[in-house]
This record gives C-alpha cells, structure tokens and sequence, in this order.
C-alpha cells in the first residue's frame, strides 16, 4: 500500500527521502510529497503522478528545499481521487503528516473538527487525523507547556483514531523530533549514527542502516538526531532492542535486468537452495533430516487438524500446502481464505493446529485471522519472508523463508519458496506421525534437493517461452486448468497474468471444466494446462481434446520427453522430471515467464502493475 519515510540527522532530508520513497514505489502509488522542516518553517511539496514528476519539479525551483528533518510519501488512493490536495503530506496549521491504512471513523471526526473551526483541503480520511493532531498539539502546548506536547498530541488523538494506521507527524515547534506511530499497519524506525531514519518496509532503509525497530501495535517513537526513544499509548518509556537486517542491498536493486519481475524469477534457484539449507540437516546415523527451528512439533504431529489461512498468492501456496500435509503426513487440512475466515466465526477446537501464510507478515486479512485464532486458543504458526514482522511476532512462533527482498508486487520467489517450506514441514510431520517411512523420507528429501538445478534448467529455456507470448499476449480470454497438485498452479498463474498482462484469465480445477467454462470456449480463446499428476494423465488430455475441439489455443506444461499431448497442444513447456508431488515446484515458473514476457510484450510494466500494491495493510 502507500509508502512511508521519515529522515532526521545532519544531511539534508529531502534527497535521503527520494531515495527511500524511490525504494517503496513498488509497493503501488498515484501520488507523491514530501514535507521539510527548516527554521521553524514547514515547507511542503506534493503532487499526483509518479515519483520523478515530484523529483523533477523539486529539481526545477530556484531554492532547494532546505531542511534536516522530514517525512515523505507515496500514496495509493482509498479515499478520494489521486489528485495534488489529495496527495500526503497533510498539513493542519503546524502539523504534518503522512498515513498509511484508513481511518474508519473519519466522517464524525471531520464533522466535529469543522465545528471546531477546522477548514479541511482534501477529501482524504487522512486529514482528519492531521487536524486532530493539531487540535491536541494547540492545546497541549497552552495547557502543558512543560510537558511534550507533540508525542502528548498524538497520543490523544490515538484514542479517538479508529481503524488502521501507520502516522509519521513533525511540527513547526519541534524541530528536533519525528514522532510515529502504528496500528496494524508496519512502520520501522533504522538506527544510525548522529542520524535515524523511518520507513513502512526493510528495503528503504537498506542503503543507510541496518539496525531496526519494529514498532508494536499502539507504540509511539520519537526519532531524535542521536537517540531513539519508545513509549506506549499511555505515555511510559518502552525498553527496545535492535535487529539486524542482514539482507543483502543489492537484491533489492535490479542487477542489470529490465524489470524487477524477470530478476525475482532468475533468484528462484537460489532462493530455493537457500530455503532447504536452512533446514535440512543431518540427523541419527548421519541421515538426511529437516529442523523445523522453534515449530511446536508435538502440537503438530499429535493435531487431529490443520487450518490454514492466507490471501492471494499466499492462498495457492496454501492449496499446495493442503495436498502436502494430507498426502505425507496423513494430516486432515482445510484452507480458508483470510478475509473469509475472520468474519464467519471459525471452529477451532482443542487438539488443531493453525498456519497463516503471509510473504509480508502484515497482510492485514491474514492477521486478523491468525489473532481470531490465537484468542480461540489454537497453536499459531506464522509462515512469512519477514523476521520482525507482526504476524511473526504474534504468532509465537514462525517458519521463515529465504526468499530476500522482493519488490515486484506480482510474487514469484516469495511463492515457491513457500513450496518449499511447506513441502519440508509436511515431509517431517509424516516422519514424525508414522506416514512415511525412513526411505520414503530420505527419497523426497533428495528429491528437493534437485529441484534448485531442475529450476535453472527451465530458466535456461526462458526464450521459448518468451516466443510463445509473442503469440498469444493479445487473446481476451486465458484459462489455466489442472487437477490435484496443478489446480493451485493453475489458480497461481492465472493470477499472474490477470495481475501484470491485464487480460482476464482464470482457473479451474479441470474436472470442473464441463460443469460452465466450457461455455466461454472458442476460437478465441487460450487454454493453458498443467498437466504433470502421471496418474490422472488420461484425464487431464480428455479434458485437452475438449477445449481444442472448440477451436482453443491450447498450451501445455508437462514433464520433458513426454509426449501425450503433443497432437492437441500448439505449444509445449518441458519442466524437468521429478515426483508428481513436487511439481509446483518447477510447474509455475513456466507460467511466471509467460505472464511476464506477454505483459512487456503488451508494453506494461511488470513492476508496478496498475491499482495494485505490493502488500495489502488495509482491508
């Protein structure tokens, strides 16, 4: 969603807050500002359109905009249009601010702002929490004069302050201070020297610092140019400590690729090479094994059922995960989705075990389900890409991929290395629960360990795929059909392709196919299959000859050296062989390249595709 920068040291603030904003476009904007403090004078920029356009402008003014301290941001519109008074900062008379998340109860505060003599510029929610501030900081500073009134503003005005927030405020009579504040919507204070710094997300900070604060639900910081100081909502101090970011910050840049997109699906190898060491081991007798870190195993391998929840890509990921807890370790799995599952009153009972999935770890569907969860008293397992994030933090306990920073908001990288780990969990617990026996394990186990270098082998190929978009990426209508493991690759790559090529493409599980899709085929139509379950082969080119029957385009993405639906596909995507299990593995990437080499081809930018963001913080 939008982004958040702060800056406050020795350097001038608003080439620092270009840069990080500029680290945080991916996450999906239509506007851009920036506010500066310099001798007791706010001055503010802002303006809709991209980021170089507010660059461009700030470049072209005779003065440059002074300042030691200031915040910066990115929007992405909720409430009213993208436009230049609808752009954050919002200013409300020596207050400014920038917000990520909504604010619920906007309609009654500006009512009673504007009888309190409030003249409101936007038509944003965010301005009321801007002048609710200033009326709080007016009046702390006539009524409290020794106290802080800035940090003593804004925590009055949390109280009053409904729904999801990330705030950073600076005022005219503080110019010594940044203050923030979050409410399910992440925000982390970086440490330095003499200087520190505030972001919504790890990789605007990466070229400056490392150390960094997560900040808690309700918590206030102060960024001051040497020091950082923590307080809860009723105004106590908070002792902190610092992580350590150890992401490497040239992963966050595109390395000479084009688009971050096609660098994310090259760092899939690796990404999954780096998943698996992390886990495996060498367990009794020198034999393979897989450590799962500080996952309560007992929990698990005693759990009558597994509820899993997520959105999105994270969703499929957790369909894959489904098939995998029930087929290794004999684990009955259901699947909702988030958004779903914490409004229906879910069933949880003593003796279930609970996964939320969340690349982020600050989906915010997903973290209202896993705390639904948690009061209930289930066992909460966060899988993410994030250390620190909330749902790691609140979940108790967490399984972290190594899939590093990524930036392109359609999810690669992120998606298979959560294959990953949920192949390695769901291997252990049948190890652990009788289902599988010692060889059974130590064969699969060595089967993922092959997946890295099956996984360059089908990049090495990416040019054939590359020529078949070429071909198809103008068609209207793209289905994606497959049955057990391919149905959430299916539902992925269609994902990927409505996501980044605009094209209206969907998935359904191919036994379905008659039951109404069916009606939308014809000649105009593409038709992609993943066809890698050997067992249900006879099925899967049954349900081929259908669709090409009625003139579809039909596409195929199936094991090398197999040549069963050679006569009814145009085109072919090999993967390299392994168990039919562990397909998604390789099967999506195929379906990763397509999208992405059928969106350049359409001229769209894979990155920052249109009205999406990267991570969804509000509902």
């Amino acid at each position: 969603m939008c982004g958040i920068t702060g800056y406050i040291g020795y350097q001038q603030a608003a080439p620092v807050i270009l840069e990080a904003l500029k680290k945080l476009e991916y996450r999906g904007y239509d506007s851009a500002g920036i506010a500066v403090l310099h001798q007791g004078k706010l001055q503010v920029r802002k303006m809709q359109g991209r980021l170089h356009a507010l660059e461009a402008r700030l470049a072209s003014e005779a003065a440059p905009l002074q300042g030691t301290l200031g915040i910066g941001h990115t929007r992405w519109a909720t409430h009213g249009e993208p436009s230049d008074a609808n752009s954050h900062p919002h200013r409300a008379g020596a207050v400014a601010v920038v917000h990520n998340g909504i604010i619920e109860n906007y309609a009654p505060l500006k009512a009673w702002l504007c009888g309190q003599g409030a003249a409101f510029q936007s038509g944003t929610d965010t301005e009321a929490a801007a002048h609710l501030i200033n009326y709080y900081y007016q009046r702390q500073s006539r009524d409290r004069p020794h106290a802080d009134p800035l940090a003593s503003a804004v925590a009055a005005a949390m109280e009053r302050l409904n729904g999801s927030y990330a705030l950073a405020v600076i005022a005219e009579d503080a110019p010594d201070r940044i203050l923030a504040v979050r409410k399910d919507s992440p925000l982390i204070v970086g440490a330095g020297r003499g200087e520190q710094f505030l972001a919504s997300d790890v990789p605007a900070l990466l070229s400056r610092t490392r150390e960094v604060y997560f900040l808690e639900e309700g918590e206030i910081a102060a960024l001051y140019r040497d020091r950082i100081a923590f307080f809860n909502g009723q105004g106590e101090t908070v002792h902190r400590k610092a992580a350590r970011i150890d992401w490497d910050a040239a992963a966050a840049e595109k390395g000479g690729y084009p688009h971050f997109m096609l660098k994310e699906i090259h760092e899939q190898p690796k990404a999954l090479e780096d998943t698996l060491k992390q886990r495996l081991c060498t367990g009794a007798g020198g034999r393979r094994d897989v450590d799962l870190g500080d996952m309560p195993l007992e929990d698990w391998k005693n759990a009558r059922r597994v509820v899993i929840t997520a959105c999105g890509t994270a969703w499929h990921a957790a369909l894959v995960a489904k098939h995998a807890l029930e087929r290794f370790a004999r684990l009955p799995a259901e699947v909702d989705i988030a958004s779903e599952s914490r409004y229906r009153d879910p069933i949880l009972n003593s003796g279930e075990v609970f996964m939320a999935i969340s690349q982020s770890g600050e989906t915010a569907d997903t973290l209202a389900a896993a705390r639904l969860a948690k009061a209930q008293g289930a066992s909460v397992l966060a899988l993410t890409n994030t250390k620190g994030s909330t749902l790691a933090r609140e979940a108790g306990c967490a399984l972290y991929t190594q899939a590093g920073p990524e930036i392109a908001v359609a999810s690669t990288k992120a998606f298979t290395t959560q294959l990953m780990a949920v192949y390695l969990m769901a291997l252990k617990l049948g190890r652990l629960r009788g289902s599988l026996t010692q060889e059974e394990y130590c064969r699969h186990l060595s089967a993922l360990e092959e997946i890295p270098e099956k996984a360059r082998q089908i990049l090495g190929d990416e040019r054939r795929i590359q020529r078949a978009a070429a071909h198809c990426f103008h068609k209207a209508k793209v289905f994606f059909m497959g049955r057990q493991f391919d149905y959430p690759v299916s539902l992925e790559s269609a994902l990927k392709l409505k996501e980044i090529n605009y094209t209206h493409s969907e998935a359904f599980a191919a036994g379905e196919l008659k039951h109404g899709p069916i009606a939308l085929v014809d000649n105009e139509t593409l038709v992609v299959a993943a066809a890698t379950q050997r067992r249900l082969f006879d099925k899967i080119a049954s349900n081929m000859q259908e669709v090409a029957a009625r003139g579809a385009s039909l596409l195929v993405i199936t094991w090398e050296g197999e040549t069963a639906f050679d006569r009814t596909a145009q085109e072919v995507f090999p993967i390299p062989r392994t168990e039919d299990s562990f397909s998604p593995l390789l099967a999506v990437i195929p379906a990763q390249l397509f999208a992405y080499y059928c969106a350049t081809a359409r001229g769209n930018d894979p990155d920052k595709p249109r009205n999406l963001a990267k991570s969804v913080t509000v509902e």
